[in-house]
């Protein structure tokens, strides 16, 4: 059970957060509450018990969970005979972020493939061009042939 005074996870929640920053420029704090969502349990959690966990203001912690809601991350939830609003990790949330990345790499390609048409066959720039094309041509290839996700694996099975 992932408790807020153990020292290891939030070290672990503050590496998400890290890594959210660095790679996607998304604030600390939103990295902050996405991590703590992942490992917390319960998974659902108040503005209030998060904002303890991770030593966020309720203002700063209302915007970024504003943030994370609408990329998809997590999901807003009440429970019967209760006010107060919980949050939980979308069990999609990476599964959606891994196919927004590759869809925004394929249109990348696809403005490379425009690139080598506008620069004309066997000139400098299109061999400039040509090095990244083939990268997403290689990418292109790699994802054709790799297996569906896993959540489009279950639902297959479910079907």
């Amino acid at each position: 059970m992932a408790e807020s005074g153990n020292e290891d996870v939030l070290e672990w929640v503050e590496r998400i957060a890290k890594y959210c920053a660095d790679q996607d420029g998304v604030p600390l704090i939103a990295g902050r509450v996405l991590g703590w969502l992942m490992i917390c349990d319960p998974p659902e959690q108040s503005a209030e018990e998060i904002a303890a966990a991770i030593g966020a203001s309720r203002a700063s912690l209302s915007t970024n969970l504003r943030l994370l809601s609408s990329v998809g991350f997590v999901h807003r939830l009440t429970k019967p005979g209760s006010r107060t609003v919980y949050y939980r990790v979308d069990d999609d949330a990476w599964e959606k972020v891994v196919q927004r990345q590759i869809a925004s790499l394929a249109s990348l390609g696809q403005i490379m493939r425009d690139g080598m048409t506008l620069a004309g066959p066997s000139t400098t720039r299109s061999a400039r061009i040509g090095a990244a094309h083939e990268v997403f041509l290689w990418m292109e290839q790699v994802f054709a042939d790799a297996p569906p996700p896993p959540s489009a694996a279950r639902s297959a099975k479910e079907r």
